[in-house]
């Protein structure tokens, strides 16, 4: 029976991909329904309080979209980037790592890619190299970002589990995963800087450009944000955002500055979950009002449908294994504990794998993570091996490595014949494992 529940888990996964992020949510709800009116299972608990964490991180910055703050942001990468073309390779994953960072989702950086691929053109630098390694630290900067879904998700798992991880609050988790990932990050970029043959010896490349038509397409557009001026208010939705960011981190630091309140007969402050949330609506609304944003505009943006579908996928995914987890928690304690304690990286593996059947990096840690913790992985091990929750790259189909694909008009960043042999497999592993050992490293060190 276990086995062939575990088999209807792995069907609604595979299934839900084919249908994006809402897929994923909808279609967990039907292995929900068969566990539970099929084997008899109980249901387990949506994580709602990630929900709503996510919920509130994603109001403010489709706020601060709606505002043109994210403009701003990406004008001042990309004067960076044109001023020092010559080290676009390792420039374009810093900027893109950047972005993801502040604003907490990966799908910002679209606007970026087209930027890169010109300046790459131009400078006769393969668009390969800077752009496929751009894509990916696009996404490993969301274990990095203080207002990321994956940030805040594993703030909330820690949070709850009943004490054990309690000593590792935000500022902790960002202690570690930042430098872990900034590392994996340059490693990768390095690697990339001699990646494929120069455009000039490349045969493939040079016989594209023999035809006219096709030389004026890759060199003919240009694609830039140096020309547009925005508003001043613009410019105060970006400070607002970042002013709560630091916030944010600050009362992560200091739980002293939190009000305490009497829980199960002892004084806690307030917990990070609740403090991100209210943080993050304090930050929207100002944003909202101060600079003269019109709310209908909020839902319309990028931002929020990504982080709305986001939310769908947290919702369906991790009920579905937590009903599955909780109904067999004893023996799988029996079958896995001890592998599981004695070779941790057994954890991240699975938490790797996971997250590419999910292809969302909060949505594999809400399904993993807990059972890692009930398996009895000390909780600086999910810490050790969060970088492992980017693996979504082994196969070329999130959006925004086919974005990337799409905007590189000279056909350098692709999808090989085998399908695994393309653009984003080299820089995804080199920078996740180096950004695990970085991380196992920190952690081994200081706790």
């Amino acid at each position: 029976m276990l086995v062939a529940e575990f088999i209807v888990i792995i069907l609604c996964l595979l299934v839900g991909t084919r249908y994006g992020g809402m897929g994923l949510g909808l279609i967990s709800g039907i292995g929900l329904f068969i566990l539970c009116f099929v084997f008899g299972l109980q249901p387990g608990k949506p994580p709602v309080d990630v929900m709503l964490t996510i919920l509130a991180v994603i109001g403010c910055a489709a706020t601060l979209q709606s505002a043109g703050g994210l403009n701003v942001m990406m004008q001042f990468a990309e004067r960076l980037l044109r001023r020092h073309p010559q080290h676009i390779t390792l420039l374009a994953p810093l900027t893109t790592w950047t972005l993801t960072f502040l604003c907490g989702t990966g799908h910002v950086v679209y606007t970026m890619f087209p930027i890169i691929s010109d300046i790459a053109l131009r400078r006769g630098i393969r668009p390969e190299r800077p752009m496929a390694v751009a894509s990916v630290a696009s996404q490993m900067a969301i274990t990095a970002s203080p207002v990321s879904v994956a940030v805040v998700s594993l703030v909330s798992i820690l949070a709850a589990a009943h004490g054990i991880g309690e000593h590792l609050g935000i500022l902790q988790i960002l202690a570690v995963s930042v430098p872990a990932s900034l590392c994996g990050v340059l490693v990768a970029a390095l690697w990339s800087l001699r990646r494929g043959k120069d455009l000039n010896d490349d045969p493939a490349f040079q016989e594209r450009i023999k035809d006219p038509i096709q030389r004026e397409y890759i060199y003919g557009g240009s694609e830039t944000l140096m020309d547009q001026r925005f508003p001043p208010a613009a410019y105060r939705a970006t400070a607002l955002f970042f002013i709560a960011i630091l916030v944010v981190v600050m009362l992560g630091a200091l739980p002293q500055l939190r009000p305490a309140f009497e829980v199960k007969g002892a004084l806690r402050p307030l917990s990070m979950n609740l403090t991100i949330q209210m943080m993050m609506l304090i930050a929207g609304a100002a944003i909202l009002i101060l600079c003269k944003v019109r709310p209908g505009t909020i839902a319309e943006g990028a931002v929020f449908k990504a982080g709305m579908v986001a939310i769908f996928s947290v919702f369906g995914v991790a009920w579905m294994s937590d009903t599955f987890f909780q109904a067999h928690l004893e023996t799988l304690k029996m079958a896995l504990e001890g592998v599981v304690r004695d070779h941790p990286w057994s954890y991240a593996l699975v938490l790797f794998l996971v997250s590419k059947l999910v292809n969302s990096q909060a949505a594999a840690l809400t399904a993993v993570a807990p059972m890692g913790l009930m398996l009895g992985v000390e909780p600086k091990m999910l810490l050790a091996f969060f970088p492992a929750a980017y693996g979504y790259f082994i196969l070329p189909t999130y959006p925004s490595d086919l974005a990337c694909i799409g905007f590189d008009r000279s056909g350098t960043t692709r999808i090989g014949r085998f399908i695994l042999n393309h653009s984003f497999i080299m820089p995804g592993l080199i920078g996740v494992s180096s950004a695990c050992l970085t991380s196992w490293l920190l952690v081994q060190t200081f706790w």
